[in-house]
């Protein structure tokens, strides 16, 4: 069968629109990490739990209550604002070793790849591990994901949507991610 010109025009601006589509939902999806595995290897052994799972339906029910007049809200409606998600999970232990690095690669194995860049990763023995993975699409970046760990925690942050970097530091202690005492840049003081 023969398609004339202009059908066949059609058909193929409807198939790479169809595609940019499927891409388009693969990459936002793609920044969402899946803690099931980790979930349903950590929750009976964890002392304490913690799950925060607010999608972009429920961040935009948050940002409408945010002041727009108060500077530490406005700040952090600034950044909400353009979020798909913020996703923490959290397990404490009473005694060390009650998790293993095997637990912590369900996690890993997501992070690896061409669409995910670790961008800082601290090992201590005394203070943890951390470790920072940003996702980009271009030259912005469309998802962060944080993995702590220390004897007796681990702590998944995961940030669905736009992140800018700077501004990450305002949303601690908000929405359910933990004071990290990530530092500000500080402006260069002038002589």
């Amino acid at each position: 069968m023969k398609f004339p010109a202009k059908k066949t025009l059609q058909l193929a601006t409807l198939t790479l629109l169809a595609f940019l589509g499927v891409t388009t939902t693969a990459l936002a999806q793609d920044a969402r990490i899946q803690t099931s595995q980790l979930e349903a290897a950590l929750a009976t052994k964890a002392s304490q739990t913690v799950s925060v799972d607010l999608d972009e339906k429920v961040l935009g029910l948050a940002w409408k209550f945010l002041s727009t007049t108060d500077p530490d809200e406005k700040k952090v409606r600034d950044i909400v604002s353009g979020l798909k998600g913020i996703y923490v999970k959290s397990f404490s232990f009473e005694n060390e070793g009650e998790y293993s690095n095997a637990d912590l690669e369900s996690i890993r194995s997501q992070l690896r790849g061409s669409v995910w860049t670790k961008i800082v990763n601290v090992s201590s023995k005394k203070e943890g591990n951390v470790e920072v993975y940003l996702m980009q699409a271009g030259a912005q970046i469309s998802g962060l994901a944080l993995l702590t760990s220390d004897p007796k925690e681990i702590t998944v942050i995961n940030i669905v949507g736009p992140v800018d970097l700077e501004k990450l530091s305002d949303l601690e202690g908000n929405f359910g991610i933990p004071e990290l005492n990530l530092e500000k840049s500080k402006p260069k003081s002038k002589n």
